[in-house]
Formats: C-alpha cells, sequence, structure tokens
C-alpha cells in the first residue's frame, strides 16, 4: 500500500489537503473519506478506515474540507476565519472538487466505481451531493456509509437562530483545542435561502444507490433514531446499529491504525467492507 498527500483548489477557490491510500495491486473502487463538524482528516478513525479500506483494494481518499479551519498542522484551528465561513453547499462542492479531480487524472481513482464514506455532517454532506445529483440527473456514488450521520442540516434551536440574527455569528468551543470559534450567519441564511438543496431526507428519498447507514447505540451526540429516519426515507438503504458504539465509534483521538480496532470500530469496518465489495461484485 502507498500514501501520498495532495493539494486541489476547493470551494471559493480555498486549498483542499489531502492523503491517498493507494492499494499495492490493481483497485476495484474508490472512496471519497468526508469528516464531520470540527473534524479533519488525521482525526480518530479516519486514518484506520483509509488504510484498510486500501488494503481491501479500494483507493481511500481522505481530506480536509476546504473550510474546516485546519490544515496539516492540526493541534490546533489555524483557519479560524474559513471555519467561521463553513457552510453545507461548500462542503458538498469540496466533494465535487475532488471527485473531479479523479475524473481529471489528478487524484487516483479515475473510471473505477466511487463510494462515500462519511461522518456526522460528513456524512450529511455525502446525503446532499448524492441527493443533489440524483434530483439533476447526474450520474453518482454506487454506494454511500454513513456513520452517525444526523438527519437534517440545521441543527439550530429557536434560540440559537434568533442570536445568530441578531449578532451575525454564534460561538462554539472546541473542546480538543479550547478555542472559540465562531459561525457566520451564511450558515443559516443559506438554508434559508434554498430548502430544497438541505432537505436531508427528501434528497435521501431519490438517491437510488444503497445506502448503508451505521449508528452507535450509545451516540449522545446525534440521537440513533436520524438513522432509522434516514432508512426509512431511502428507497435501498440498510441500518446497522452497533451496540455500545459512541459517535466516534469508541475510538480515541489520536489512533494508530496499526492498533487493533475497538469493537464497534472493527464491526464498522467489516460491515463497510462487505458493503463495497458487494457493490462492486455486481457491476
Amino acid at each position: 500500500m502507498d500514501t501520498n498527500s495532495w493539494t486541489i483548489t476547493g470551494a471559493q477557490g480555498e486549498a483542499i489537503i489531502g492523503n491517498t491510500h493507494t492499494p499495492e495491486d490493481a483497485p476495484k473502487a474508490t472512496a471519497i473519506i468526508v469528516h464531520g463538524f470540527m473534524g479533519y482528516k488525521d482525526y480518530g478513525f479516519f486514518p484506520t478506515i483509509a488504510d484498510r479500506l486500501a488494503r481491501a483494494g479500494v483507493v481511500a481518499h481522505r481530506f480536509n474540507l476546504s473550510h474546516s479551519g485546519v490544515t496539516e498542522n492540526y493541534e490546533q484551528f489555524e483557519r479560524p476565519d474559513l471555519f467561521a465561513k463553513n457552510t453545507w453547499n461548500r462542503q458538498v462542492e469540496d466533494i465535487e472538487c475532488v471527485r473531479a479531480a479523479m475524473e481529471r487524472g489528478e487524484l487516483v481513482g479515475a473510471g473505477l466505481p466511487m463510494f462515500l464514506v462519511g461522518h456526522s455532517r460528513g456524512a450529511v454532506a455525502s446525503l446532499l451531493f448524492t441527493g443533489q445529483r440524483a434530483a439533476r440527473g447526474e450520474p453518482g456514488p454506487v454506494g454511500v456509509v454513513t456513520i452517525a450521520s444526523p438527519d437534517r442540516c440545521n441543527s439550530l434551536n429557536a434560540d440559537q437562530e434568533k442570536m445568530l440574527r441578531a449578532e451575525g455569528y454564534l460561538e462554539v468551543t472546541s473542546a480538543r483545542t479550547g478555542q472559540t470559534l465562531r459561525i457566520d450567519e451564511s450558515f443559516w441564511e443559506e438554508q434559508r435561502d434554498d430548502p430544497e438543496s438541505h432537505d436531508v431526507l427528501g434528497l435521501v428519498a431519490r438517491i437510488q444507490c444503497p445506502l448503508m447507514v451505521m449508528h452507535g447505540s450509545d451516540d449522545p451526540t446525534v440521537n440513533p433514531s436520524a438513522a432509522e429516519a434516514i432508512v426509512g426515507a431511502a428507497p435501498n438503504a440498510r441500518l446497522v446499529m452497533i451496540s455500545g458504539a459512541n459517535h466516534v465509534l469508541n475510538t480515541p483521538n489520536p489512533f494508530d491504525p496499526a492498533e487493533e480496532p475497538p469493537a464497534p470500530l472493527a464491526q464498522a469496518l467489516e460491515q463497510m467492507l462487505r458493503f463495497i465489495e458487494a457493490g462492486t461484485s455486481y457491476r
């Protein structure tokens, strides 16, 4: 297996930095791995997922969303200005930028069946990307794996929305770095102005490719009922509820891919590999 680093242009001309894990033998598929809110490509289980996929013959791209606020130095959010301007459309655009870079030959994967693997908000972005392409009649991935996905874009309560409109921003604190970060009003305005493109369940209903919806039974961040709602809306989805798993599948950060994964992560990897194998075997 080979691993290399790359940089391409993402939403609003900002950089997307990533790593590609390439199998030793001819690959059978490619996977785009999308991190969640306050996440980044090196967080927790992402390197392990990419490593295991590559060992199973899948080219795996993991990357920092252009407006994640995180650079190669992930000890801090070095670009809080970009974090503040992050929106769903910009995340969807970043996924499209990675897909297009593969198509152009800038990244490995042209001509291979493409899967999306998203965690938390990265799972939502993956569903939005796939559903929006379906709504436009454009080809999308051959399968989508979600881990701990919310079932809606707007998780703000009425007080938060009122504050966001009054102040022009909300503040959130990173438990990892201790930094206080801002979310600009554009995050809410985009959803208000274009509700159809942010209707997660409505777009999921348009997705014809198989979905594997994984969720931890003990997730304190996103209620497992969100997974049930997604599966209920999708024409072709399977729910995998992982007993005893939290929001990150009980995986510490950082986590060495060479180590034995926690049981919930091991179960998720096994299910994911079976799903991708099935998705490539019948093409």
